[in-house]
């Protein structure tokens, strides 16, 4: 029999299902409704749909390299246990592999992972372990060389904190500290030049504000700002910081010193930018008991 596009809505809207599933579910099931349900269920995709509305700002980011091309990933779930889930950690790995094959998020979400994909099998994985789970981002770096660091590794190539960085001459051991370096330090960009207009603007401003309430000349004033900056610029770029190897020079003199130019880099944290709702304890348990 004909699906119609009223049926396909109504069980949405009681399972919270996808469209495609939706319909596949009644098509299975000869458009009856409570069958169709239970085909969801069967499926683990009801359950699945459910958990969506979790926040899930817990998980890994994983690094590949591969012939100069170095991809990371973040997948996330709800809690740090789920991270440790060897099954998690398996799903993680492979999601990574078929990412240094692609070249942005939405294709990795729909490139093959042993038959189906990448988004089939998180929901298939979010129906097994109980846990809302989402292919959040990926990062792409391409260079001569490609080194890559991982902080608080759960398992090889993934943890809390995954950096690539791209380089030209040098050596990946060098190239391989400063992924360190910007693990432990975050700088916002590689260089000046590189450093978002609004952000420089925005900095500029407040230092402006702050060194005309001094009551100082002018010029006096410019030469203030000017030093503020300067500052800033080593504070917030990658070239200009101190290097947490050696603190006598700039990562910028560090990497000239060791024949190396630092083409770029990623850094990716799990959760980073997520908001989490807080609850108290009961308001938790009382979440947990409803399912």
């Amino acid at each position: 029999m004909a699906i119609t596009a009223a049926q396909v809505k109504d069980l949405r809207e009681q399972t919270g299902a996808g469209m495609m599933d939706a319909k596949k579910a009644l098509t299975e099931t000869d458009g009856d409704m409570e069958a169709a349900i239970d085909w969801l269920r069967t499926k683990g995709l009801a359950k699945a749909a459910k958990k969506s509305g979790r926040t899930a700002a817990e998980g890994l980011v994983a690094v590949k390299v591969d012939n100069g091309r170095g991809v990371a990933v973040e997948v996330n779930a709800e809690t740090d246990f789920v991270a440790k889930n060897a099954d998690f950690q398996t799903m993680v790995s492979k999601i990574a592999d078929e990412a240094v094959k692609v070249d942005d998020v939405e294709a990795l979400k729909q490139a093959d992972l042993g038959g189906k994909s990448v988004d089939e099998s998180i929901t298939d994985a979010i129906a097994k372990i109980g846990e809302n789970m989402s292919l959040r981002r990926m990062a792409v770096i391409e260079a001569e060389g490609v080194a890559a660091y991982v902080h608080n590794a759960a398992a090889s190539g993934m943890g809390k904190i995954g950096v690539l960085v791209g380089y030209t001459g040098g050596n990946e051991d060098f190239a391989r500290q400063v992924a360190m370096h910007i693990a432990a330090v975050n700088p916002a960009s590689l260089s000046e030049t590189d450093l978002d207009p609004a952000l420089v603007e925005r900095e500029k401003q407040v230092l402006t504000e702050q060194a005309r309430a001094s009551g100082k000349p002018e010029q006096v004033i410019e030469k203030m700002i000017e030093g503020r900056m300067k500052k800033y610029f080593s504070e917030v770029t990658l070239l200009n910081q101190s290097f947490v190897v050696n603190p006598d020079l700039t990562v910028g003199a560090a990497a000239e010193e060791a024949g190396a130019t630092i083409t770029g880099f990623v850094r990716l944290e799990v959760g980073e930018g997520i908001e989490v709702e807080k609850e108290d304890f009961a308001a938790e348990v009382a979440k947990a008991a409803q399912g």
